[in-house]
């Protein structure tokens, strides 16, 4: 991983994204050390797994971003959210898939991203065990193991490759026959989940990502990766992310119009 890291020398890389891409190389090694077992599982008050890799890998992104910006506030899954006022946010998830870490599931990540002033401008997202490294910054671009990242110009929904995530909500609701339109007419429907969508979204492999249950910490850093790519991301009723989204629409900018206006309004 610190090779994809050393590779990309953008002129204007910011101090911040060369913090965060050195908070994820740090979560990655420790992670990949956990991977193959032999940790403590508890589980929390929403009923979530927690193990010792998410608790160490927070601690030592939490550790390098403050030591390099004491003055930022810091929101981590495990640690909370301290200093909130401060104009710059951290939003941290150590290990966005828990669950399926827990059982050797590779698609687990590390997701790092910065909230400025209400803002989602600068986001790391790390697939340890899929080596793919993804980063984005405000006015920068996307960027994918040191190669740079542009959606896809699928503009016809019947030739469009749809991903599914987490759907619950969505299941419960009078959406679930708005998907079912958008899944009748696609070229193809996968559940690619997690991080890894998102990044298949961003390289212009996959057309639209679909998720009604969410939280700012599993998509921040995303959201970044995505937009910069020349996507468009939203929640289901087309508001951009902010730290009480619930669901998700990313999708190129033709097929994102096509798809909202059909899922508009069922998820709140």
């Amino acid at each position: 991983m610190q090779d994809q890291v050393d590779s990309f020398k953008p002129e204007n890389a910011s101090d911040h994204l060369k913090v965060a891409l050195a908070a994820a190389d740090k979560a990655a090694d420790i992670s990949r050390r956990y991977y193959a077992g032999n940790f403590t599982v508890t589980t929390k008050a929403d009923m979530t797994p927690v193990t010792q890799a998410d608790v160490e890998c927070e601690q030592a992104i939490r550790d390098i971003i403050l030591s390099a910006f004491p003055e930022h506030g810091f929101y981590g899954e495990e640690t909370g959210q301290t200093q909130a006022d401060a104009d710059y946010l951290w939003l941290v998830d150590p290990i966005d898939g828990t669950k399926g870490f827990v059982r050797q599931y590779p698609f687990f990540s590390t997701q790092i991203a910065l909230l400025h002033d209400g803002e989602i401008v600068l986001g790391v997202s790390s697939g340890t065990m899929m080596d793919e490294l993804a980063w984005a910054e405000k006015g920068q671009g996307a960027w994918l193991n040191g190669k740079p990242l542009k959606v896809s110009d699928i503009y016809d929904p019947d030739r469009a490759a749809v991903s599914t995530g987490n759907l619950k909500s969505l299941a419960d609701s009078d959406g679930w026959s708005a998907l079912g339109e958008i899944v009748k007419c696609a070229d193809r429907i996968r559940g690619y989940g997690d991080f890894y969508h998102y990044h298949l979204l961003a390289a212009g492999k996959i057309d639209a990502v679909i998720e009604s249950d969410v939280n700012i910490l599993d998509i921040a850093a995303l959201s970044v990766i995505v937009t910069e790519a020349g996507g468009v991301f939203t929640d289901m009723n087309g508001d951009k992310p902010d730290l009480d989204i619930r669901s998700v629409l990313a999708a190129n900018p033709s097929l994102h119009e096509k798809y909202l206006s059909r899922l508009r309004g069922y998820i709140t």
